[in-house]
């Protein structure tokens, strides 16, 4: 039955890209902070019935962090995980994202409107991204950072980590908010993107880092603080 429960994911996603597109249009008139939050919120609870509708429903464990912007740092396992993350976050955000994603049809218009590009290949890039998650910190939202970059392929609990979150965290004495994705590679496993099945979607709040005072000197020690309260996380659940 795992090819037609793949080939109903399927449909069932093409079939709401269709019909929230000409909203999308309407909505992102003006490509500012207003427009982006209304995208980001119809995404927000859209994403949330249609896991709930193919069979895989969220479920949030841990305290809801107070009220605040925040860098917010997440492991990353699987395709899914770029849908998963918008009912696991409880709050308007913004999400650095790939730039190659952006040529996908109808969904690249949706992926600009609302993500910070990035190539990571290019020196340039990387450096106007995170100037463009810095002001967003400063004046619009919470900034969402896959911080291992890619799919954990490794075996271990996590990959090593980039820079860039704790960078952006300390730059902008910005407090760093750890989730965790526990299920998400088994509901959509990397290695081929047929590889999809039901079952829930744990998403694990960890408690809000605070990175007061802190100074670039912190980084690796700031770094390595967060990955250690990840990793024991993981292996806990």
């Amino acid at each position: 039955m795992q090819p037609f429960y793949t080939a109903y994911v399927v449909v069932t996603f093409l079939i709401c890209l269709f019909l929230a597109f000409p909203y999308f249009l309407i909505a992102s008139i003006g490509n500012n902070p207003a427009s982006r939050k209304r995208i980001w919120k119809f995404i927000h609870y859209w994403a949330k019935g249609w896991l709930w509708l193919i069979g895989m429903p969220v479920k949030i464990i841990g305290n809801k962090p107070p009220e605040g912007k925040y860098v917010i740092v997440s492991n990353h396992i699987s395709y899914i995980d770029t849908i998963v993350i918008f009912p696991a976050i409880p709050t308007y955000f913004r999400a650095l994202g790939k730039k190659e994603m952006s040529k996908i049809p109808l969904l690249g218009f949706i992926y600009r409107r609302i993500v910070v590009m990035v190539d990571r290949s290019s020196l340039h890039s990387r450096a106007r991204s995170m100037k463009l998650m810095w002001r967003a910190i400063r004046n619009e939202c919470s900034i969402a950072i896959f911080p291992e970059g890619t799919f954990n392929e490794t075996g271990n609990p996590l990959k090593d980590f980039y820079d860039g979150a704790f960078r952006l965290a300390i730059n902008t004495q910005t407090p760093i908010f750890p989730i965790l994705l526990l299920d998400t590679v088994h509901r959509w496993h990397y290695s081929h993107w047929w590889k999809l099945w039901p079952g829930k979607n744990r998403i694990v709040y960890l408690d809000p880092i605070d990175v007061t005072g802190t100074a670039i000197k912190d980084l690796p020690s700031l770094k390595k603080k967060v990955y250690d309260i990840m990793e024991e996380g993981l292996k806990k659940y």
